[in-house]
């Protein structure tokens, strides 16, 4: 799932595809300075706000999954922490500010490079619109959540963890890892 690297990003020399002394595993190393170019998994920081026993959902308006729903999440960015991801990504998609709970879910996804991470959040009001990436955002209770319409596996796991203790009332911290979906036929 990684892409090509063929050219060195400090010097712009070519680069090899070798593992490194010391290292076990191939690595995109350049052949002219000797620099190694690690490609690691991207985190996915989100949130999971909840208003009166309902949360806020966001309608994809950019692709993958154009106009299905999902939690407000995206890429965390170098030089920010993990909950002022979550914060700015819940800003960014649903002109909406959150008190930040504890950290919810934390999915690994592997095919596609990428670890999840959910954070439990209360709105801080009900002032909320539909940012840029965002087609339209709703505050739903389960009975409305449109589960045939979840834009990823990883939003579906989360909101099913969240309403199956919603209705006990404690809360714990989950971990999993999805594989790549089945084929359709």
């Amino acid at each position: 799932m990684n892409p090509v690297i063929n050219y060195c990003s400090h010097c712009g020399s070519p680069v090899t595809l070798r593992v490194p002394p010391g290292d076990t595993l191939h690595r995109a190393v350049c052949d002219a300075c000797g620099a190694i170019h690690y490609q690691n998994p991207k985190l996915v920081v989100g949130s999971l706000p909840e208003w009166d026993g309902k949360v806020l959902l966001c309608r994809r308006a950019i692709e993958p999954r154009h106009g299905l729903w999902t939690l407000p999440a995206g890429f965390m960015e170098n030089g920010e922490t993990m909950p002022e991801a979550a914060a700015r990504e819940t800003l960014e998609e649903a002109c909406a500010r959150i008190e930040l709970g504890a950290l919810y879910t934390l999915i690994s996804v592997p095919h596609i490079s990428q670890v999840h991470a959910i954070y439990r959040a209360r709105l801080l009001n009900l002032d909320f619109s539909p940012g840029i990436e965002t087609l339209e955002v709703a505050l739903l209770a389960e009975n409305e959540i449109p589960w045939d319409e979840i834009a990823f596996r990883t939003i579906a796991l989360t909101l099913r963890h969240y309403y199956a203790e919603r209705k006990t009332g404690k809360f714990g911290f989950h971990t999993a890892e999805l594989g790549a979906p089945a084929p359709i036929p």
